[in-house]
């Protein structure tokens, strides 16, 4: 395939990938957004076959192979992963995009003549701009690579999520950087094998140390920001092999990832350069809640179905509760009843409800909810006053009026869902156990609150149940 044509059919895959990010960003439109995603990527890699300088039998054969294991793989995990751990296998693919790129650094660093960035008329010398593009590529690869591993435990609970707070970390941070950018330095002037082994060692080691000192309550916005590092390192990786896809669509999705970290920092208080840099300028963890435990009403299914029956708007407000319990579909079955009787029926989704962006957004897509009734924080917080019930399901940290009140509260100044001004607020939980952010909930002892304990979805089966007479 000739270069223009090449050049073409990947501006076409670029297209594809800008109309799928447009998609996505809407559940109305995401199964569009997704095949257009899916013929962008399935276009490129027919392009990148054909456009092989050197073809040979070997190549035709080693890369299909690898696309059908890894497609095998791919496929087999996402029909089979649970949604509530979405999020960390979204960190362990991320992992893998940046060992990618610190295996590409490294083949054409070893085999420069392979990826034709030598400098015309010498044997071994590698251009000086390659040598930028390849030790950029690296760190930041190697970045994500350790990063993302550490996320992915955090969350899939191997390791604890407390921040591990370092002594001096700032300082060893510094330092580090400091190391890393001289050994990048050595690299370009001396194209030095040892400078370009040190900076991927160093490059991996600040990847651990930026993520243990954040908490778990801030591990959707790293999820997030390691989104945005591997699509930088996805473009270093494009520059080094010389493909515009590669470049475009690491552009596209290191800066897509990077706005959307921000928004999400925005939405839960934090400050964008203290999350990225590993907590930087922080003093430390979220505090847990001290004093006595204050008293709480236990209510019951029956309850709930009689002033949710005999209301004229409920506010259903799903969180992570809802994901572990797979409740959405018992949520439908409740929005179903509701709606039978009369009653105005909404939902209210907070940015980082669940464990990362749109999570519960998707499962309510599942269970085929309405989207004209699902609405975003700020679009219905107001109408909280006028609800006569608000439903909350496992949204612990979201709906915590401490965020609103108490100054000393690790989550002051982070916007929060207003249920506390409902009429009447029922809680679905297991137990009184603090949330993610590790405080308590000062919801729960409003005097318009009424605690369901159990499992999310027996309990809003029972509450259905009661409703339709099924119970008796």
């Amino acid at each position: 395939m000739s270069p223009n044509l090449a050049a073409i059919g990947y501006l076409i895959a670029a297209v594809c990938f800008i109309v799928s990010l447009r998609g996505l960003s809407s559940p109305a439109t995401s199964q569009r957004g997704l095949q257009a995603g899916i013929l962008g990527m399935g276009l490129a890699i027919v392009i990148t076959l054909l456009s092989l300088q050197q073809p040979s039998v070997l190549a035709y054969v080693l890369i299909p192979a690898a696309l059908v294991i890894g497609g095998g793989a791919g496929f087999y995990i996402a029909r089979t992963v649970a949604m509530t751990a979405m999020p960390q296998l979204v960190a362990a693919f991320h992992s893998l995009v940046g060992l990618a790129a610190v295996f590409v650094a490294a083949g054409a660093f070893a085999s420069p003549e392979a990826f034709h960035i030598l400098v015309p008329g010498t044997t071994d010398t590698i251009k000086g701009l390659s040598l930028v593009e390849m030790g950029l590529g690296a760190v930041v690869g190697a970045i994500t690579f350790t990063g993302s591993i550490i996320a992915f435990a955090k969350l899939q609970a191997i390791m604890g999520s407390a921040p591990i707070m370092l002594p001096a970390r700032h300082v060893i941070n510094i330092a580090i950087g400091v190391i890393i950018l001289l050994l990048l330095i050595w690299l370009i002037v001396a194209q030095s094998t040892t400078a370009f082994v040190l900076l991927i060692l160093f490059s991996l080691l600040i990847g651990v140390l930026l993520i243990i000192p954040i908490g778990g309550a801030d591990m959707p916005v790293v999820v997030s920001m390691l989104n945005s590092y591997s699509g930088w390192a996805a473009a270093g990786i494009g520059f080094t092999l010389n493909n515009q896809a590669l470049i475009i669509t690491g552009a596209l999705v290191g800066s897509s990832g990077a706005i959307l970290s921000y928004i999400m920092c925005k939405a839960m208080n934090r400050s964008f350069i203290s999350v990225i840099l590993g907590g930087f300028g922080e003093t430390g963890g979220a505090a847990t809640a001290g004093g006595e435990q204050k008293p709480v009403k236990a209510g019951s299914a029956e309850d709930a179905a009689f002033m949710m029956q005999n209301a004229q708007k409920v506010i259903i407000v799903p969180g992570y509760g809802m994901a572990v319990a797979q409740a959405q579909h018992s949520v439908r079955e409740l929005y179903d009843a509701l709606t039978k009787e009369g009653v105005e029926v909404k939902f209210a989704i907070h940015p980082v409800a669940g464990r990362m962006p749109g999570h519960m957004n998707v499962l309510l897509a599942e269970a085929n909810i309405p989207y004209d009734v699902v609405f975003e924080m700020d679009d219905i917080n107001s109408e909280f006053g006028q609800a006569d019930v608000a439903y909350v399901i496992g949204a612990n940290d979201i709906t915590n009026p401490a965020a609103k009140t108490d100054k000393t509260s690790p989550i002051y100044g982070m916007p929060v869902l207003d249920v506390d001004r409902a009429k009447a607020v029922f809680f679905v939980k297991r137990s009184m156990a603090a949330g993610y952010a590790g405080i308590e909930n000062t919801l729960f002892s409003q005097d318009n609150t009424m605690m369901l304990f159990g499992d999310a979805k027996k309990m809003t089966e029972s509450i259905v149940k009661a409703m339709t007479g099924g119970g008796h």
